[in-house]
């Protein structure tokens, strides 16, 4: 029993901390919710927020076109769309929703969403976003 303790208690902790954070859905990954940890960088995502500021593109190494979401909670997002493997959203205004499915990285200011795009190399789930009717992959 001693030994199964140690055990027991860290599903219970995992299973807490991953309600914390959101709740999987049909495609295995985490819908986006106003609780972001640390831990869960790395983890596919999905949600959608309003874009609040429109950020110049980075252009060093691969190109990626960046801006701002605020998530239904208040909480921002940085979403950094790679415009090398997938097309620009052209027609991007602040006020519009953009819907997301990508990779969280966490950081001090609610974090970053990337791998918005597909994997020319099939080894990572393929994300997307979704403007205005089109999907941009």
């Amino acid at each position: 029993m001693k030994k199964l303790l140690p055990l027991i208690a860290l599903l219970v902790a995992g299973y807490f901390g991953w309600q914390e954070f959101g709740s999987q859905t049909e495609r295995g990954s985490v819908s986006v919710n106003d609780n972001f940890a640390e831990s869960a960088s790395g983890s596919q995502v999905q949600g959608s927020g309003i874009v609040v500021k429109i950020l110049p593109d980075d252009n060093d190494g691969s190109r990626h076109q960046r801006f701002i979401l605020r998530l239904d909670s208040g909480r921002t997002l940085l979403v950094a769309h790679n415009i090398d493997l997938a097309p620009r959203i052209a027609s991007l205004r602040e006020g519009d929703t953009v819907a997301f499915n990508g990779v969280y990285e966490w950081n001090a200011k609610g974090g970053v969403i990337h791998w918005t795009h597909h994997d020319p190399t099939g080894r990572h789930v393929a994300g997307w976003l979704k403007h205005d009717g089109h999907s941009y992959e």
